[in-house]
């Protein structure tokens, strides 16, 4: 699914510095982003929190103190927290970004891991998880999905602080329960409390996993799963996995025990026991590369041990040692030169083009680099329909194999071609269609406009306005003045229109009084009409309503209706139309809008004072 028509942060920037790039994941209590920090020119990872924690005071409060201490933790294996903030209702942490996997995802695609290959991943997961709980943090999450294993080879473990934001927040009232099932220790499940031995727990449930390749206990619902926790013991990952030494299977037995006092006091304490298993695995096995993480190729080269003591240093032996040292050297070379060709023939001389089309430039330009690519950014290129700085293609193109250090071009996009809107005022319909045409623009309708300072004929303005950047191509409204024409003031009431002609330099002094049936002052005619072209000094003549010969309200003739309750109508005079219109809507009014001169401000209304409730008003701008 396009997430560009479902996700309303997608190109935008929060809180004036993260442009916001593409959607990495979504939880059940955030969506974490890949944004430009348009301040630094880096790349970031922004977690933005949903929406029904943002609107809780007591969580906002919790996550920015959390994010202030774990802002602090300073360690390789944390995702380092950069910034905090709040634009609007949302609430986000801004972090370092790595491209990679997570161990969720390791698990998801391989199973079970080789019991070295697991404690590799745990160990700096343990080192992290240690160096939280000197610093007075606490993970209260630690699962697969909080692992990130980076592109480059390197294990960070993420989401510090948010569980006890979380924890503190009302959202716990309404039947969210702090961290997840599969990982809970006994104590989380029944009492809700947790100190670094919750973590240590879960880190055990998590060394499990990746040894057996599942969780040690399943259920048909969450409820049961934590049942398990409570009252039964996580079995020896060997009873699945019987190649796992004995060693493994006491760290996590030790890990994992109901009674916290059982555990390992904390992470680190858990690390040491974990850097002892992978040591005596070393013995067992001898050296090892992990095909787990990613990352450069490890060189192990074991050399004969030479002992001086076996040599015979006596007569013969100084008249053989030449030779023996010739044979040596010589022996030596040749080690060297089958050491070096292995060496040259395993390394990769050849890359091939990655697909970084659709990507930020910047992402794509970081990528390519840790590749072994060359990175140059060609001209950007005009399109409208990829977004500015989203690569459009490579040269050479994806897929192609050249040799490592190569020059790899990386083409953007430059976004739509931007025109502006030219000045068109007072020219002529004609002139002014080809100076939109000759901008790039073109005329889509022509709408007609009264005007007593453009002639006849003559273009008043552009929509949209003149000098607005629009896109090349793009169409605009061409308005053309009609002259000067009579303004209809009929229905307002005398002062109103009085004043209004007054304003625009019209005789006011020709007012005929009739009696009729609409209220008093109202003006119920006009000479010239409008709409009627005219000139500058034409007088304009009004009707205006006496009132009737008998008395105006219904009730007052008739006695047998009742008589509705009045209320003042709000003066909404020389406020914008817009605003007006609510105003009276919100008081009970029905609303009708005339246009006069076209600008956004009411220039008269009617009725006025006391009038029935619901009674519609009519206002002129």
């Amino acid at each position: 699914m396009d997430t560009t028509l479902t996700d309303p942060l997608l190109g935008q920037t929060l809180d004036g510095r993260y442009r916001v790039e593409s959607r990495i994941a979504r939880g059940g209590m955030a969506s974490v982003y890949l944004a430009l920090d348009v301040r630094l020119d880096r790349m970031v990872a922004v977690k933005v929190m949903h929406r029904s924690l943002a609107e809780d005071p007591q969580f906002v409060r919790r996550f920015i103190g959390e994010a202030k201490s774990v802002a602090s933790l300073s360690h390789p294996n944390v995702v380092q927290v950069f910034d905090q903030g709040t634009d609007g209702d949302h609430v986000y942490l801004s972090m370092e970004y790595f491209p990679g996997k997570t161990l969720r995802d390791v698990l998801r695609d391989r199973g079970r891991v080789p019991a070295r290959e697991a404690l590799e991943i745990m160990i700096p997961v343990l080192a992290a998880l240690g160096a939280a709980h000197q610093a007075g943090l606490i993970h209260r999450d630690v699962k697969p999905e909080n692992v990130l294993l980076t592109d480059d080879g390197r294990v960070k473990v993420v989401d510090f602080g948010l569980a006890r934001a979380i924890e503190a927040s009302n959202q716990t009232k309404s039947g969210i329960m702090i961290g997840t099932i599969a990982y809970m220790s006994p104590e989380q499940v029944t009492a809700g409390v947790a100190d670094v031995r919750a973590d240590v727990y879960a880190a055990g449930i998590v060394l499990y996993e990746l040894l057996t390749g599942r969780q040690p206990y399943e259920g048909e619902s969450p409820m049961s799963v934590a049942y398990r926790h409570v009252h039964d013991s996580v079995p020896a990952p060997s009873l699945l996995a019987p190649e796992t030494p004995a060693a493994l299977d006491a760290l996590v037995l030790s890990a994992t025990s109901k009674d916290p006092d059982q555990r390992p006091a904390d992470a680190a304490a858990m690390l040491v026991a974990a850097v002892e298993a992978h040591r005596g695995l070393a013995r067992a096995t001898g050296p090892h590369t992990s095909p787990v993480l990613p990352g450069p190729a490890q060189h192990t080269t074991v050399q004969p041990a030479f002992d001086p003591s076996s040599f015979d240093a006596g007569p013969r032996a100084k008249r053989n040692l030449r030779p023996v040292w010739f044979i040596a050297a010589l022996a030596l070379v040749m080690v060297a030169g089958i050491a070096f060709s292995g060496w040259y023939f395993s390394q990769e001389r050849y890359l091939k083009v990655p697909d970084l089309v659709k990507q930020n430039v910047k992402l794509a330009e970081e990528q390519a680099r840790k590749l072994g690519f060359q990175v140059k950014i060609g001209e950007a290129r005009f399109d409208g329909k990829v977004g500015k700085d989203i690569v459009l293609e490579t040269q050479p193109a994806r897929g192609q194999e050249v040799e490592k250090g190569s020059v790899l071009t990386i083409i953007a996009s430059a976004g739509p071609e931007m025109a502006v809107v030219p000045k068109v005022e007072n020219l002529s319909e004609a002139d002014a269609r080809l100076k939109v045409t000759e901008a790039g623009l073109t005329v889509s309708r022509v709408r007609k406009t009264a005007s007593d300072k453009i002639d006849r004929g003559l273009a008043v303005r552009t929509d949209p306005v003149v000098g607005k950047r629009v896109r090349k191509g793009s169409s605009v409204v061409l308005v053309i003045s009609v002259g000067l024409l009579t303004p209809d003031v009929t229905g307002m009431m005398r002062d109103q229109a009085q004043q209004f002609l007054a304003e625009k330099g019209y005789p006011t002094d020709c007012v005929n009084e009739v009696t009729d049936d609409t209220a008093p002052g109202t003006v119920i005619a006009q000479e010239p009409p409008g709409g009627a072209e005219m000139e500058p000094t034409t007088k304009i003549c009004m009707t205006v309503s006496k009132g009737p010969d008998q008395p105006f309200w219904p009730w007052e003739r008739d006695p047998s209706i009742a008589q509705p309750d009045f209320v003042t109508v709000p003066d909404v005079r020389f406020k914008d139309i817009n605003d007006a219109r609510k105003e009276l809507q919100a008081a009970g009014f029905q609303v009708r809008v005339r246009e006069v001169v076209g600008g956004r401000r009411v220039i008269s209304q009617n009725p006025v004072g006391q009038v029935p409730q619901g009674t519609r008003i009519t206002l002129w701008h």
